[in-house]
């Protein structure tokens, strides 16, 4: 089915943010445009220090304080929210509209508040709501997230690795936001409870309707729920793809060796690693990001490539595929 602006919750175009530092200036997030569907889950994959936490963080409007450059526009339901004045954006789409999910759950809770008092916050500050209805209507997302609601009365340190995520995914949850942004939300969780946060992720895309930006390396769980892929190199998108074209047929030569990497379950095929290491984000390269490891390189390299459009809604940022160069 073709797409129509009523199938677009979030558009961004030329996002960027830039931070100060010592040494200069960091282009973590660099002239990013890409969009989002209705109850669909896209997953922004790239290694550490690619600028996927600095994306969250710039659509949410929280930059850190050394910040030099956050602009672009970003569009939520047809809404321009990145020319909203701070105080409207806080009341109408910060937590309401979008909320997320930070790294590391017992930092992000309150050791000497009680869980379920925590949950229920965003509901009295957003909503206006009095306690006893926010704690009731919580009860139902703790069900919702698979914790007993006997566990509300509790304090984070009284919790699981597992169960804190399911609480701060809970809180995530409870003003039922268009966007969830999920930053890293199993990294320091074992394999079978990440199985299991999976599983509720995807029971409330399929019952709530939600849309999930899930940040992650992880290519193995991410698989699990993506409907698209958004991989990020030093700053940049460099492919945008369907998730069954991605992982089955990736187009980039940096989505090819990144899978290539990822050890197979079911296949006797010995995993690859990818040559050399990203650019500093001090100062990165004037052409292609990636040109420096990659095996395909060739002399229209040494200018950056804008992302291309291929085989429908795919985009790729490689010269390879432009005026057909890449069969």
């Amino acid at each position: 089915m073709p797409e129509t602006l009523t199938d677009t919750l979030l558009r961004v175009e030329g996002l960027k943010l830039h931070y100060r530092t010592r040494n200069g200036v960091v282009r973590a997030v660099d002239d990013v445009s890409f969009d989002i569907r209705r109850n669909e889950a896209v997953v922004v994959l790239g290694e550490s220090g690619c600028g996927k936490s600095s994306l969250a963080k710039a659509l949410l409007r929280i930059p850190p304080r050394n910040t030099q450059e956050c602009s672009g526009k970003v569009w939520l339901n047809g809404t321009d929210i990145m020319g909203m004045n701070e105080e409207k954006f806080r009341k109408e789409v910060r937590w309401s509209e979008i909320s997320m999910v930070m790294q590391a759950a017992m930092n992000a809770l309150n050791p000497v508040v009680r869980v379920g008092e925590q949950v229920a916050e965003p509901l009295c500050l957003h909503r206006g709501w009095s306690s006893e209805r926010a704690l009731k209507h919580a009860a139902g997302i703790f069900s919702l997230v698979g914790i007993p609601n006997d566990f509300m009365r509790r304090y984070p340190f009284e919790l699981s690795g597992g169960m804190r995520q399911r609480a701060v995914l809970a809180m995530a949850l409870v003003t039922e936001p268009s966007l969830v942004i999920l930053d890293e939300p199993t990294s320091a969780l074992d394999v079978l409870t990440q199985a299991n946060i999976m599983n509720v992720l995807k029971r409330i895309k399929r019952e709530m309707g939600t849309s999930f930006i899930l940040i992650t390396h992880d290519v193995s769980t991410s698989s699990e729920i993506a409907d698209r892929v958004a991989l990020m190199y030093a700053g940049q998108l460099v492919e945008f793809s369907n998730a069954d074209d991605f992982f089955r047929n990736p187009a980039h030569p940096y989505s090819r060796l990144l899978m290539a990497s990822v050890p197979r379950l079911r296949q006797v095929i010995r995993p690859e690693h990818i040559p050399g290491q990203p650019p500093s984000m001090l100062s990165v390269p004037e052409g292609c990001r990636f040109a420096d490891r990659c095996p395909s390189r060739f002399e229209r390299c040494v200018k950056n490539p804008d992302l291309l459009k291929i085989n429908g809604d795919r985009e790729v940022r490689c010269w390879l595929y432009e005026k057909g160069l890449k069969s």
